[in-house]
C-alpha cells in the first residue's frame, strides 16, 4: 500500500535515505552545518536521473530549446539590474527571550508581537529586511570593490547571454534556453529535509517570445510542466496547480502558477511557471548600455522579447519522487509466511540502479556467469551486483532502494543458459535467455 503523506513519512524517508545511501547530513562528523546535505551513492544517481529526465523533456526532444551552463559568480551589477540587491529580502523578526528567528510572512499572526513558540511568550523585535544573497570577495582584498555574490538563481546567467546564444544558434522567436545549476540563498528558516536549503540546484527555462504570444505560451508551459511529474510517477491526487494572487505576484510578473505537491507537511511548491514580461532584458539593457533586442526578419522590427519561465528545484523534485514512491506491503517468506516489505516504486527511468544481478551461490561456476552478465548490463545502465545473504534478503534490499528488476543466476542457468528476472512491484518472475536479457529489459527501463 502507498503510505499517506504524514509527518511519520518524513521521518521514515529521512531514515531510509541515510541508511541506504541516498542523502547524508553534510559535515556530520563535525556536528553538521545548518540545512546542507550530501547526496550519497544512490542519491546522486537518483538526482542525476531526475535532471536527465528533465533535460530530455525540455531540450533533447524539442527543436526550440538549447542549453547553457553559466558561471555561478557574475558581475555584481547583474544583481543590481535584476533587483536582487534591493528587493531580494525577507522580513525577519527575532524573539528577545528564546533568540529564535522567524520570517514575518510565515507567522500565523504577523501583527502579533508574541513569540509563536509554545511556552516561550517572549517579545518579538520589529521586523527588518534581510537580504538572502551570500556575499563573498573576488581577489586578494576584502573591500567593497571586491564584493561579489553567489547567485541566488540561475536565470540571470541566461538573460545576460541572450544575444550570445541567439546569435550563435540563429534561433528565431519563440525559443528557449535551459540550464541546470547550483544556486545559493541565505534562508532565515531552512528545513524540511532537502526541501528548503541554503545550497540547492535549479532546473530553469527562459523561453523568449513576442509579447502578443506570451499568454498562450505561458498556458502551454504550465500544462506541460504539470504533466511531466505524473509522467514520471507522481500520483495525480498529490499534484495541483495554484495561481498566484495579484498581491502575491513578483514585481516583474504578469502571471504565475505553482506546481504543488502534497508533502508530509502539506501542499508546497515544486515548480513555478511565470510570465516575466520583458522586464529582465530591459533591465539589463538599462544597466549595461548594450542592446538585447531581437530583430524580427518578417516585420523588420526590433523586439524586446517577453519571457516565460518554468523554474523547478532538482532537490525538491527528487524529494517528491522519493516520497511518492515509498510503498509498504506484505511479501512471502521462505517458510510459507509473510513479512513487511518496503519498496520504492520509482519509475525505472529514475531508479538509481536499473537492475541487480544476484548469483544464487558464490560458487565459481555461478559467479562467473553472473559477473559476465553484470559486465554486459553495465555497458547499458547502472547495475548492482549482490551475492551476500540469502536471496530473499537480497530482494528486500533491492526493493527498498527502488531497483526495478532483479536477475537471478541459478544452477539451472548452467543447463538452460537462462536466468530469472523478477519485477519489483508485482514480484512476478519470468525465465529469459541470457542473450536476450538486455533486449527484454531495454523497453521496460527506457519506456521507449
Amino acid at each position: 500500500m502507498s503510505v499517506a503523506a504524514t509527518p511519520d513519512l518524513m521521518e521514515t524517508i529521512v531514515s531510509l535515505c541515510k541508511r541506504r545511501g541516498f542523502i547524508f547530513p553534510s559535515s556530520e562528523i563535525y556536528g553538521g552545518i545548518g540545512s546542507t546535505w550530501d547526496y550519497g551513492p544512490l542519491g546522486v544517481l537518483l538526482k542525476n536521473n531526475v535532471k536527465q529526465a528533465w533535460w530530455r523533456s525540455v531540450v533533447q526532444m524539442r527543436d526550440d530549446m538549447v542549453g547553457l551552463d553559466a558561471a555561478i559568480l557574475m558581475h555584481p551589477t547583474v544583481w543590481r539590474a535584476s533587483g536582487h540587491v534591493e528587493n531580494f529580502t525577507d522580513p525577519l523578526v527575532d524573539c528577545k527571550k528564546c533568540k529564535q528567528r522567524f520570517r514575518l510572512d510565515e507567522l500565523d499572526n504577523p501583527d502579533s508581537k508574541v513569540c509563536p513558540n509554545k511556552g516561550c511568550g517572549g517579545e518579538l523585535t520589529e521586523a527588518r529586511n534581510f537580504n538572502l544573497m551570500f556575499r563573498t570577495f573576488m581577489g586578494p582584498l576584502e573591500d567593497d570593490a571586491a564584493v561579489v555574490f553567489l547567485r541566488p538563481e540561475t536565470a540571470q546567467g541566461i538573460f545576460v547571454n541572450f544575444k550570445n546564444v541567439q546569435g550563435t544558434t540563429r534561433k528565431k522567436l519563440p525559443f528557449g534556453i535551459a540550464q541546470i545549476g547550483k544556486a545559493f540563498r541565505n534562508e532565515i528558516t531552512p528545513g524540511k529535509f532537502t526541501f528548503r536549503t541554503r545550497e540547492f540546484e535549479q532546473m530553469e527555462i527562459e523561453y523568449f517570445c513576442k509579447g502578443a504570444d506570451a499568454p498562450g505560451l505561458y498556458n502551454e508551459w504550465v500544462d506541460q510542466r504539470f504533466s511531466w511529474y505524473s509522467e514520471y510517477g507522481i500520483r495525480p491526487d498529490h499534484l495541483r496547480l495554484r495561481a498566484h494572487a495579484s498581491d502575491e505576484l513578483a514585481h516583474y510578473a504578469a502571471a504565475c502558477q505553482d506546481v504543488e505537491y502534497l508533502f508530509p507537511w502539506g501542499w508546497s511548491e515544486l515548480e513555478g511557471v511565470a510570465n516575466r514580461t520583458d522586464y529582465d532584458l530591459k533591465q539589463h539593457m538599462k544597466f549595461s548600455g548594450k542592446t538585447l533586442e531581437y530583430f524580427d526578419e518578417e516585420t523588420k522590427e526590433q523586439v524586446i522579447p517577453y519571457v516565460i519561465e518554468p523554474s523547478a528545484g532538482a532537490d525538491r523534485g527528487t524529494l517528491a519522487f522519493l516520497f511518492d514512491a515509498y510503498h509498504e506491503d506484505e511479501a512471502p517468506t521462505g517458510d510459507g509466511g509473510t513479512e513487511k516489505r518496503v519498496s520504492l516504486r520509482l519509475d525505472p527511468r529514475l531508479a538509481p540502479m536499473k537492475a541487480a544481478v544476484l548469483p544464487l551461490s558464490k560458487k565459481p561456476e555461478l559467479s562467473g556467469v553472473a559477473e559476465k552478465l553484470h559486465n554486459a548490463l553495465r555497458q547499458e545502465w547502472m547495475v548492482d551486483y549482490d551475492d551476500r545473504q540469502n536471496i530473499g534478503k537480497r530482494y528486500r534490499r533491492q526493493d527498498e532502494v527502488g531497483t526495478p528488476f532483479c536477475i537471478t543466476v541459478d544452477f539451472q542457468t548452467l543447463e538452460d543458459q537462462a536466468v530469472t528476472i523478477r519485477e519489483r512491484d508485482s514480484m512476478q518472475q519470468e525465465r529469459v535467455a541470457l542473450d536476450k536479457v538486455i533486449e527484454v529489459l531495454r523497453p521496460r527501463i527506457t519506456k521507449r
